[in-house]
């Protein structure tokens, strides 16, 4: 077996691993790091989440900077403001003893400007950076890249995703041309064959999963159920299995509140991660999250960004993500450094045809499971508390006057009086005195290329039991792709290319000016959405907003030409479920 002593690591670094935890190297940190301690060439790594990257491109990085040398040489781009203090935590923690070797992560999202600022005047070694505010420091002089030697482009396709296309190619203009590229992607679309072959030299590709997207240690499972039951469900799931711990993934920001209000009320061990908490408070949550204090975090896909955290034991989707690489990216928050972990969906019968195109492009298998009976629980759940009972020790603190009072206590009870009360104390825990019902959706699976109508229309049977309509207006909207685009399937196959039937087309008039918008459905809008926002952001009224044009990861809006400066100075800063928004001329289209 492979020890990181023989990958070329230095002393320093060799010497925090064991307090850190690390005790033999993954698949990507033992091909990857051998080839960056050479320093002479570019690499791609192919490597979902949770496979050891950061210590892959992290430990090379900090070998090749000189401590000694006050002046910028490592700069490393990351896609969210979460992901970049993971990273520079993680840094900070390998450079142990690595005296004199400093790291600044600036982000933006509200975060002080000025603050960043000021920290960059002590010429930190490593610079970790979100694309948007990296760029506004280079335009302040605030940044100076002349020096950098290795520049790490983390989650690129994510980032892409994202819509900082544009901004990654600013960036990497601003670096020398002798620098090393290191790329690490879960995915490898055209766009990064692109950037690998404009910017980066002949790199080595290092891919660790054999052709499969997926970590082999996932279980991928899930279970069909009516819409209206999802809820209930994930509570049975979570009851099921008292040691679960993990992330519970929603697709907006409106209906991960909605599901982590719904699971505390209930006593749950719960809170949510999305971008509508300022950043005190959600390293508040990841703090109690790591101190084992909840049992799981209800998230976004772009909060759930920062998440570092190892032995989770399951992923569950409550809605499915827009695309291949979001379901990537979360299952690959469990089953991390070699540990086994379980991804669960909760469908309903429209949504089972895109985990058949999951098992097609990702080469994986969607085992079909139950969702648990309330008697299969409560069975489990006396098991349990009987080993646990059965195991506990004696304590020393237990004293005879205790246990007397004990006896005295209890002494009037018999002996089945007794059992009976213990068992019925455990199990009133588990809140099921109405819902007995068997959540299993039996019916037939619709494999419709539109997905789930339920976005739009709803279940018909997604009611709740007082029998009133849900308060779905909101959480509709956000869940429109979980029914997918009618040209769902087509549209993954072809990239983000738009919806061409059904969006309107674009004015030809030459006193119209487009703008990008690094947002769209995935994040819940509709057209009204869309121009509301614009609406809003820049002061225009709606009649000013020519046209828009969603897709699935951004969109385009017109404007009268006389609007366009005002536009365009409107968005700086903006944000959206806790990202940084890319809004710029769309110079390709006029």
């Amino acid at each position: 077996m492979t020890q990181f002593s023989e990958l070329g690591i230095s002393e320093e670094i060799l010497k925090v691993l064991p307090e850190l935890g690390f005790e033999t190297p993954t698949e990507i940190q033992i091909e990857a790091i051998p080839i960056m301690n050479k320093f002479d060439r570019d690499v791609i790594g192919l490597a979902q989440t949770g496979t050891g990257k950061t210590a892959a491109f992290g430990f090379p990085m900090l070998d090749l900077v000189d401590a000694s040398r006050q002046v910028t040489q490592g700069l490393i781009v990351a896609p969210t403001r979460e992901l970049g203090m993971q990273i520079g935590e993680q840094l900070n923690a390998y450079s142990k003893y690595k005296k004199g070797l400093r790291t600044v992560v600036v982000y933006g999202g509200g975060a002080n400007i000025v603050t960043q600022i000021r920290d960059l005047k002590s010429n930190p070694q490593i610079i970790v950076a979100t694309p948007g505010r990296l760029l506004d420091l280079i335009n302040r002089k605030a940044i100076n890249l002349s020096h950098i030697e290795v520049v790490v482009l983390d989650e690129a396709d994510e980032m892409l995703n994202m819509g900082f296309k544009e901004d990654l190619d600013l960036i990497l203009g601003f670096t020398p041309e002798t620098k090393l590229t290191w790329l690490f992607s879960a995915t490898m679309p055209s766009e990064i064959r692109r950037i690998s072959k404009e910017y980066m030299k002949d790199p080595v590709e290092i891919r660790v999963t054999s052709g499969n997207e997926t970590n082999e240690n996932i279980e991928h499972q899930y279970a069909q159920l009516n819409t209206s039951d999802k809820m209930e469900g994930l509570k049975r799931f979570l009851d099921s299995d008292p040691d679960m711990r993990g992330v519970v993934f929603c697709r907006t920001r409106s209906d991960t509140q909605m599901v982590a209000e719904k699971l505390a009320k209930d006593d749950y061990r719960v809170e949510p991660l999305h971008g509508d908490m300022t950043q005190n408070l959600r390293e508040r949550v990841m703090k109690r999250f790591k101190n084992h204090e909840l049992q799981v975090l209800v998230a976004t896909d772009v909060a759930a960004r920062g998440i570092d955290v190892n032995n989770l034991t399951h992923v569950i989707h409550y809605s499915l993500p827009d695309s291949r690489e979001y379901y990537t990216h979360r299952s690959g928050r469990t089953a991390r450094a070699g540990k086994k972990g379980i991804s669960l969906a909760l469908v309903n019968s429209r949504e089972v045809g895109k985990l058949i195109d999951y098992e097609r492009s990702l080469n994986v298998k969607f085992e079909k499971v139950k969702v648990p009976s309330v008697s299969e629980i409560q069975k489990n759940r006396m098991k349990l508390f009987y080993e646990s009972i059965k195991e506990t020790p004696p304590s020393s603190h237990v004293t005879e006057e205790i246990l007397d009072l004990a006896y005295e206590v209890w002494n009037g009870l018999e002996i089945d009086e007794l059992i009976e009360k213990l068992v019925s104390h455990e199990l009133n825990k588990l809140n099921y005195e109405i819902d007995h019902r068997d959540l299993n959706d039996r019916s037939k699976p619709r494999n419709d290329s539109r997905g789930d109508r339920d976005g739009r229309r709803g279940d018909r049977r997604d009611r709740d039991r007082d029998g009133n309509r849900r308060d779905t207006r909101s959480r509709d909207r956000g869940d429109r792709n979980e029914r997918g685009d009618r040209k769902d399937r087509r549209d993954r196959d072809r990239g983000d290319r738009g919806d061409r039937t059904s969006r309107p087309s674009r004015s030809n008039s030459s006193d119209v000016v487009s703008f990008f918008i690094s947002a769209g459905r995935k994040d819940g809008w509709n057209e009204n959405d869309l121009r509301k926002f614009v609406s809003e952001k820049s002061g225009l009224s709606s009649g000013d907003i020519v046209d828009v044009r969603l897709r699935n990861l951004n969109a385009y809006f017109d404007v009268d030409k006389k609007h366009s400066s005002k536009v365009s100075s409107s968005f700086n800063g903006a944000e959206l479920n806790g990202r940084e928004l890319r809004v710029n001329r769309d110079n390709s289209q006029n």
